[in-house]
């Protein structure tokens, strides 16, 4: 069956901080919303150990190694785990407290941590 494309829907770029739709790039030009406009990627490790040099293509960002060769932006941020260094502001905090009135919450269960283990991850086949 075949669906043709909408348009605006065949790429949507993501902020590698946030998650958030990237509508800007920052100084190294890496895609990122406007909240992060100013956020600098810190500099990533490959499996092997040595850094990653970023880079922009024809079919978008993309990192290379000098032993590994070229790396899938996604892939990149799985193995050095990025994430918004950003903390709570107090005003959210406050924002949660319950005020005069009681409020009855339903309690989740304590979830378990999930850990992704790949294929060419070394830590785990040695």
């Amino acid at each position: 069956m075949y669906i043709p494309k909408k348009y605006g829907q065949s790429k949507i770029d993501r902020c590698p901080f946030c998650g958030k739709q990237a509508t800007s790039t920052n100084e190294q030009g890496l895609p990122v919303c406007y909240e992060h406009k100013k956020t600098e990627m810190v500099d990533l490790k490959c499996l092997c150990g040595g850094y990653l040099d970023f880079k922009t293509g024809k079919f978008g960002p993309y990192f290379s190694c000098m032993k590994c060769g070229n790396m899938n932006l996604n892939k990149a941020l799985e193995i050095n785990d990025v994430a918004c260094l950003e903390k709570i502001k107090p005003e959210d905090a406050n924002k949660n407290k319950v005020t005069g009135k009681k409020k009855f919450m339903k309690t989740s269960p304590k979830s378990s941590r999930e850990q992704v283990v790949r294929s060419d991850d070394p830590r785990f086949f040695d």
